[in-house]
């Protein structure tokens, strides 16, 4: 049953990369043409060799005029040959790195539309590994097969016709004989499928391993998880080398096998050759030609078994990059779905229902009506579902009951691209461009140079940005590099302040920065804010008391609405919440 399994799996997965090849058909076309120009050329050779030795076989004679003739067309076809040779390379290059452009493109538009849930439950560094290390594993496992696949058909196909020439009957031995190494490759290869599957799915492991360590390096410092992070990855590591040595020793069978086996027929054919020309039918001259087609006519046999044993490992790669590819990508927007232009920011919640793990409850029966201009905080302890209202207001996530609504319309029947333009969001985690710090403070929107400045004014960061070595023009990378978290933190604020949305989305967007700097923060925000409908994730609940709304949430649910006076003065949850992080200061 899952030998049948693995076959359709195969099966399907070539014709997927026939679809990709086919919009390369015509440059397959011209290098199965110079394959059939550059094999033929090259088996004129052994005749010409075999006349020029027949030339100096005569008893007392040498024909040199005759051998210099054969010299001269010999070394034109192999110049002619090194030069077709070149040209199909290069075309065989320019279709496989086609193919794989456009299977990594397709990779990557997929992981540009994956729902979020996806990203959120696969260890990153895992699909990493697949866009880039399996791409490679696929391109290398199909450069090999277009250079050697096709030269190895021709080859097996002109040199039959010339040994037949020779002697027919000897051929005919050779023919029955040698597909026996192709059996023994096939045999192998139908087995080594599964390992090198295996040996793909372990390097992903460790790829995510590494991606995990690598980019939180500070805590596994801070918590001395060097020593168990190291057991960790020498577990996987282990489990690497153990899939890897096991692929490659039954893959490294095939050509040992079959070259066994072709030996075996080159030697059947020099006995039977010599009898040939002891017995008149066959001259020396003849008999080297044979020999070195039969030589030719074997060789192929190898490099097919090769190419075979490459190629279960780049199907399996491909296997893991079409599967990825295949993914459900997010809901796409209905049909006849509107844009939110000019939005007013009047937000409602009827009766929703979500979680992230179906038989585990989050958030049930939510309701929400938020006017146009209010400031919303959403206040409660760890887990209770703050940032969760975000993503469904952001529709990152859909809601499994109810509906969530901006300005009378159903999320769902709003665009996505016009709803995230909609909000502008200053998150905990920060998240960097890599480029200049004016690119990516203008990544909202196109602005000047003005605009872009008065920006970081208002977000403060102004005088940090002018200390760089280059200011503005400063390069950083997706991490930040040398910023703080606190001056990432104000470039994202600042990138928000030149967008000005319509509609606010602050979730914890001052935790990185000191007290002095948010308190003026606050006040670009509460300038920024006026007129805006507006929602605070905190947990620094003086940064929401000017807040028109206070939701306060526990196990998913909104148990608490008011101001903050009217919520202290209820003595409820936000009461003890507030007291306990001011009073027992106090």
């Amino acid at each position: 049953m899952k030998n049948a399994k693995n076959k359709t799996s195969r099966r399907e997965t070539w014709k997927r990369l026939l679809a990709y090849i086919r919009k390369s058909l015509p440059l397959l076309a011209l290098t199965i043409v110079f394959a059939g120009a550059t094999v033929g050329l090259s088996l004129y050779i052994p005749i010409l060799c075999g006349r020029a030795i027949d030339c100096m076989t005569g008893t007392g004679t040498v024909d040199f005029d005759g051998i210099a003739r054969c010299l001269v067309k010999i070394g034109i076809c192999a110049s002619l040959c090194g030069i077709l040779q070149w040209v199909m390379n290069s075309l065989n290059n320019r279709v496989a790195y086609r193919v794989i452009r456009d299977v990594r493109r397709d990779a990557f538009d997929t992981l540009t539309h994956l729902p979020l849930s996806y990203i959120d439950s696969h260890p990153h560094g895992g699909t990493v590994s697949r866009v880039i290390a399996d791409v490679d594993q696929f391109a290398d496992g199909l450069l090999l097969g277009f250079t050697q696949f096709f030269t190895g058909i021709a080859t097996i196909v002109c040199t039959l016709v010339f040994m037949l020439m020779i002697h027919p009957l000897i051929t005919l031995a050779v023919v029955v004989l040698t597909p026996l190494s192709l059996f023994v490759a096939a045999f192998i290869a139908r087995r080594t499928y599964s390992m090198f599957r295996l040996q793909s799915e372990t390097r992903a492991e460790l790829t995510a391993q590494i991606n995990e360590v690598i980019g939180g390096q500070p805590v596994v410092r801070a918590f001395s998880r060097e020593s168990d992070c190291l057991a960790e990855f020498d577990g996987i590591n282990d489990k690497l080398e153990k899939a890897s040595l096991r692929a490659v020793f039954f893959s490294s069978i095939t050509n040992p096998s079959t070259r066994f086996i072709n030996n075996v027929v080159y030697a059947a054919v020099c006995l039977t050759g010599a009898l040939a020309v002891i017995g008149g039918s066959m001259t020396v001259g003849g008999l080297t030609s044979f020999l070195a087609y039969a030589n030719q006519y074997t060789k192929p046999f190898n490099e097919i078994s090769g190419v075979i044993t490459e190629l279960q490992n780049a199907l399996a790669c491909a296997e893991r990059i079409f599967s990825l590819i295949d993914e459900d990508r997010e809901t796409p927007d209905k049909p006849g779905a509107v844009s939110l232009a000019g939005a007013e920011g009047e937000v409602r919640a009827e009766h929703v229902d979500f979680s992230y793990v179906p038989d585990r409850e989050l958030i049930r029966d939510l309701n929400l009506v938020v006017k146009p201009g209010q400031r919303v905080a959403i206040v409660g302890p760890t887990g209770c579902g703050k940032t969760t209202i975000i993503n469904l207001l952001m529709r990152f996530y859909d809601v499994d009951a109810g509906s969530i609504l901006v300005d009378g319309r159903d999320l769902r029947d709003i665009r996505r691209d016009s709803l995230h333009g909609a909000y502008g969001m200053v998150l905990q985690d920060t998240w960097m461009l890599r480029g200049t710090v004016r690119e990516n403070i203008a990544m909202g929107r196109e602005a000047s140079d003005e605009e872009i400045e008065a920006a970081a004014r208002a977000a403060h960061a102004h005088s940090f940005i002018r200390r760089l070595p280059e200011g503005y023009d400063t390069v950083i990378s997706d991490d930040g590099g040398a910023l703080s978290a606190g001056q990432r933190q104000l470039l994202c604020i600042a990138r928000v302040m030149l967008a000005i949305p319509p509609m606010l989305i602050l979730d914890e967007a001052t935790s990185s920065i000191d007290t002095r700097t948010e308190m003026k923060i606050q006040n670009a925000f509460a300038a920024m804010m006026r007129g805006r409908t507006s929602f605070i994730v905190a947990h620094r609940l003086s940064t929401i008391r000017e807040a028109d709304i206070i939701l306060v949430m526990k196990a998913g649910k909104i148990i608490e609405k008011g101001t903050h006076d009217d919520l202290l003065r209820a003595g409820g949850f936000y009461a003890d919440l507030w007291g306990s992080q001011f009073e027992a200061v106090g």
